[in-house]
């Protein structure tokens, strides 16, 4: 028994690497969102391939793709992956404490700003005992509630495509004209700013630098020099050395303006851009949990982004009120 055990406990976990090499495209990816080394993934792909004698993945393009029989095992497994992790969660919600580990997903942008406050919530109010915290971007949480990683993901992605989920708005936010704090040109239009400044951005392996490039090419605009980074400090940092400027959200200013950057932050020239902040978990399994992580993270992320940016913060996350307490 112990064995048949050990057997279908690495069939499964061999399963969840298999489906995130799927959504990622990459082993390497796949297996830092596991937290597990490439070769240990690797080894977990191999054993799948050698229990059914079949290939799963045609390694020869880039980015990886399931073969015929991947797709199949991609299908078969998400399923299994599903069903185990219903079957956990209701196990979890038997006896007096039943949330007793929470695996919470987070903007890494605002990380360091909620995870504490989040912690005591889920302690206190819910009784949970073991919290996993994972910090990424947006294009990480959706692997995360896919291959049972996360149970509840604060993100800018709302996962429309996914079904079994709710999803409880934050608030949302504009996006803002960012500029060294002794930038003096013209910014009556961002092609004025571009002749002026290169552009710093994120990398268009993110969401945020897709979303940037897509308006930029709405708007014919097309900045003559860049530079990418996959983090918001590492952007606002560049900004503030006068390297050049940016288009960031206020959560995506925050851990920047803490360190007293030198930033001047104004609001976005021509067409606005904005996103929704939004807390997403599977549906009707942590009762009013996700409700109250919403309410939470608006409250901190409200307080911290009026007492950096004053009436500019307070305007550019435009809609508290609207979406509610």
């Amino acid at each position: 028994m112990e064995q048949r055990s050990a057997m279908n406990s690495n069939l499964i976990k061999a399963m969840e690497v298999f489906v995130a090499v799927v959504e990622t495209g990459q082993v390497t990816a796949a297996a830092r969102l596991l937290g597990m080394t490439q070769s240990a993934a690797s080894q977990h792909i191999a054993g799948l391939e050698k229990t059914y004698d079949v290939k799963l993945l045609d390694r020869g393009v880039r980015p990886v793709r399931p073969t015929q029989a991947g797709v199949l095992m991609h299908r078969h497994a998400t399923q299994i992956l599903t069903a185990v992790g219903t079957l956990s969660s209701d196990m979890r919600h038997q006896g007096p404490h039943p949330i007793t580990r929470l695996r919470l997903g987070l903007q890494a942008s605002i990380a360091t700003t909620v995870s504490p406050g989040l912690v005591r919530l889920a302690k206190n109010d819910f009784g949970v005992q073991d919290m996993i915290l994972h910090a990424g971007q947006s294009g990480d949480h959706e692997a995360l509630i896919r291959t049972k990683q996360a149970d509840i993901v604060v993100t800018s992605n709302p996962l429309y495509d996914l079904d079994g989920l709710e999803r409880h708005p934050v608030f949302t936010e504009s996006f803002l004209l960012v500029l060294p704090a002794g930038f003096r040109g013209s910014v009556r239009s961002l092609e004025e700013v571009v002749q002026q400044l290169p552009l710093v951005r994120f990398g268009d392996t993110t969401d945020v630098g897709r979303r940037i490039s897509q308006h930029l090419r709405r708007l014919r605009v097309q900045p003559p020099r860049v530079i990418q980074a996959d983090r918001s400090s590492m952007v606002t940092a560049c900004v503030a050395d006068g390297m050049g400027f940016t288009i960031l959200t206020p959560t995506l200013l925050i851990d920047g303006l803490v360190e007293r950057m030198p930033l001047n932050v104004r609001p976005l020239p021509g067409a606005a851009m904005s996103r929704t902040i939004t807390v997403v978990a599977r549906d009707q399994e942590f009762a009013s949990m996700p409700a109250a992580i919403a309410k939470y993270v608006r409250s901190s992320l409200r307080g911290q982004i009026e007492g950096q940016m004053g009436q500019a913060g307070k305007e550019a996350v435009h809609i508290f009120e609207a979406i509610g307490e």
